[in-house]
């Protein structure tokens, strides 16, 4: 599949790191860990190719696509235990096909509202990102 090259997933750059930590390769996306960690557990699925919309992909593609998302939020919910999952796929300023997975937690930040994208308060040390993403990987069965 062909790389845009002004897509931050594309061309996996500095901006993407910046934002969230790689956990692995699934069917026909990458699974990151958002670095802002407000919503514990926080994830975002990215498809594998530039596609701007779930509908441009084949029948079969999107349904492997939404079984990527429904093994990340599964994965999640097992850890985590969140009273509810939202998920996002906005895109209105990066056109790449991508799930944000939000856990969120009744009594904690927008409960009963929309998540917020990057509300900055919460990031974790190094050795919490790795103990949270070694459990991810461990649920999803990926190295």
């Amino acid at each position: 599949m062909e790389k845009n090259q002004d897509c931050m997933y594309c061309m996996e750059d500095e901006k993407r790191d910046n934002l969230m930590i790689e956990i692995g390769k699934l069917g026909v996306s990458t699974v990151f860990l958002f670095k802002e960690q407000t919503y514990r557990g926080r994830c975002n699925v990215v498809y594998k190719g530039h596609v701007k919309e779930l509908f441009h992909l084949s029948e079969q593609e999107s349904a492997a696509f939404i079984h990527d998302v429904n093994r990340v939020a599964e994965a999640l919910d097992k850890i985590f235990e969140p009273n509810k999952i939202n998920y996002g796929a906005y895109g209105d300023t990066l056109h790449h096909l991508h799930m944000h997975i939000v856990p969120k937690y009744e009594g904690k930040e927008n409960w009963g509202s929309t998540f917020e994208m990057n509300l900055g308060k919460t990031y974790l040390t190094d050795d919490e990102y790795n103990e949270m993403i070694e459990k991810i990987k461990t649920q999803l069965q990926i190295n």
